[in-house]
């Protein structure tokens, strides 16, 4: 039988069951993390294939970045619009590959040039506004690539391929 003060008031046996309770709370999660942990893909499968985000804000026009997808380079060009002109008053039968500046570049988004940055020669990085074209150029064997990424010279066999990719926001694209 309990008397009304010893009720108002805990006991040891109170404390001894919280502490138990509190106790087996943190065994069970320390149990269970790393279940759940485990079920994770690990760092190799996401650095082979995961999509990256990039932020094109800080881009200015005129400029490229190179960022790394899959162990790729990708340059982003954010072209002006003499470029986007330019590219586009080549007649596509001239071209080795043909392709059209419009089938390169996301509608609505004509300003950006999205490629990977490997030569389709040899698999050399060819470097950016050089060559005749202000495009791309491979110093290794001398291909040159204008600035929609397509082949004009040299012994690349076709144009710089377009890695799937597509705008999250109108400043931000996401690449694989």
């Amino acid at each position: 039988m309990t008397t009304a003060s010893s009720a108002d008031h805990p006991t040891r046996r109170d404390f001894l069951y919280v502490a138990t309770g509190a106790v087996a709370a943190v065994g069970a999660a320390a149990t269970v993390w790393p279940l759940v942990s485990q079920m994770n893909p690990d760092a190799s499968t996401i650095a082979a294939g995961a999509p990256i985000e990039v932020d094109l804000t800080p881009i200015a026009e005129g400029q490229d970045i190179k960022v790394f997808w899959r162990g790729k380079p990708i340059y982003i060009s954010h072209r002006t619009k003499k470029q986007i002109e330019e590219a586009r008053k080549v007649p596509v039968a001239s071209l080795p590959d043909p392709q059209s500046d419009e089938s390169r570049v996301k509608p609505g988004h004509d300003q950006w040039l999205v490629v990977v940055g490997i030569c389709t020669h040899l698999g050399c990085i060819p470097i950016a506004h050089e060559g005749a074209y202000d495009g791309f150029f491979c110093p290794c064997h001398g291909s040159v690539y204008d600035t929609s990424g397509r082949i004009r010279q040299g012994p690349a066999p076709t144009n710089l391929p377009v890695p799937p990719y597509t705008f999250v926001t109108d400043t931000k694209i996401q690449i694989g």
